[in-house]
């Protein structure tokens, strides 16, 4: 049973649904017409946020961490997906090596790798778990709440390839978004050992603010195609490179940007009748796990930042420094389950959408970040799967909404593709 879910609805993202609907088969072959030109990341989340009158993606994991918060009936879709994915990236491959983040007291997490191993598993791969942690010198074994129990190697080089003692993979599947930076072990490695997704598109290299370009490009296409304001799913955003906010630099470039995109929002609103007060999240341009973010509508809010306000913003995870940050349209979720707010969350396999969850925060409101402490998540959120609208039924119904929220992340999957295109080390040596 899916959990009671309300929205706040409103006439502009009804309409948007509506057009969704009828234009379904357009968009189809338009997506699988792009996927010709761009290879899918081989996998990947998308935060959306519905305010009611707009649904937007907020931010898109190309290292997702939540497999085990999926609904399991939809598992045979992430498996036949990841047969397509590893077809994609790497056809002959029969052994896998999943890298998983440094840190074994995150038993949830550690749940996600073992989820993840079952489906490469049942895609039909050898699948063993490395380890980049240097104080595990031996196989470690873990045994998890759910009672599967996952075992930990230590990996060495070879020469030109990882290995495990007893195991040459094929290819390495990064569970681990490589904030601390690439290590050498996986730097320059066998062309035919394969790395996925590529080690540029880890934390230590990767900017959202690329991908939120990639992202406008592409909605701008959609959104003629299918005959909608491209506001409606696309967050405005800005990005400034010169903020330290330990030493109060950069506040006036960060105050400009905040007030730029706050007056964009505000005309949108006034254009749309709508009623809410405009803000921005401003986050660190790169990273994850929900540091360094903060809710602002003012510009007064970013030049009057306390001691403990700067210090939050100043470090993400792996203690690395913010120097970059995304100014990004706030978008508001009226949705809750319990009384408690809540944001969809997408997963897809390759380019196919293979089930997805509702993030809940029962401590956050509808303006602010729910990737925070005390989230939790419902994992039987989506009790139809995101790909079979039905047209004869009203634009909200749960199927057509949730494919309307499948083609939305489906949108942002595809903007990461570009982006990791866009941002691949020979391209950007090249343009240099």
């Amino acid at each position: 049973m899916v959990p009671h879910l309300t929205t706040a609805l409103s006439g502009p993202l009804l309409d948007l649904e509506r057009h969704v609907l009828e234009a379904m088969p357009r968009i189809e072959f338009w997506l699988r017409r792009q996927w010709l030109d761009h290879a899918a990341p081989f996998y990947s989340s998308v935060d959306l946020r519905n305010a009611g009158f707009k649904l937007a993606p907020v931010d898109t994991n190309l290292f997702p961490g939540g497999f085990n918060n999926l609904n399991p009936a939809f598992r045979p879709l992430a498996v036949q997906a990841a047969q397509v994915a590893i077809e994609n990236a790497c056809p002959v491959a029969r052994r896998f090596l999943l890298v998983p983040e440094s840190h074994t007291r995150n038993v949830f997490y550690l749940e996600n790798v073992a989820a993840l191993a079952d489906i490469l598993k049942h895609a039909g791969l050898e699948v063993r778990i490395g380890t980049l942690i240097p104080e595990i010198g031996a196989p470690t074994a873990i045994e998890l709440p759910s009672g599967e129990r996952i075992v930990l190697e230590p990996m060495h080089r070879e020469g030109d390839r990882v290995k495990l003692a007893d195991y040459n993979p094929c290819a390495i599947l990064l569970n681990n978004d490589l904030s601390a930076g690439i290590p050498a072990i996986l730097e320059g490695l066998d062309p035919e050992q394969t790395v996925l997704p590529p080690l540029h598109a880890g934390w230590s290299t990767r900017l959202k603010s690329n991908h939120f370009r990639a992202y406008a490009r592409l909605a701008r296409e959609f959104a003629e195609m299918v005959g909608i304001d491209p506001w409606l799913i696309d967050p405005y955003f800005a990005s400034c490179g010169e903020v330290d906010f330990h030493a109060r630099q950069g506040e006036e470039c960060l105050a400009y940007h905040v007030g730029a995109v706050l007056g964009h929002i505000g005309a949108k609103y006034k254009e749309y009748g709508i009623d809410r007060e405009p803000f921005v999240i401003v986050k660190a341009d790169a990273g994850t796990y929900g540091m360094g973010i903060m809710t602002v509508k003012s510009v007064d809010d970013v030049r009057e930042l306390n001691r403990k306000e700067r210090k939050k913003m100043a470090v993400v995870k792996e203690g690395l420094q913010v120097s970059r940050v995304l100014v990004q349209e706030g978008v508001y979720t009226f949705e809750s389950i319990n009384q408690a707010v809540a944001e969809p969350v997408v997963y897809m396999i390759d380019r196919f959408v293979v089930g997805g969850f509702y993030r809940v925060h029962t401590g956050r409101g509808a303006d602010e970040n729910l990737n925070a402490p005390g989230m939790h998540f419902v994992p039987l959120a989506f009790e139809e799967s995101c790909s079979l609208p039905d047209e004869t039924d009203r634009p909200d119904a749960p199927e057509n909404r949730f494919y309307t929220y499948g083609v939305i992340a489906r949108l942002a999957a595809l903007a990461a593709a570009v982006e990791v295109e866009e941002t691949a080390p020979a391209k950007t040596e090249a343009a240099a």
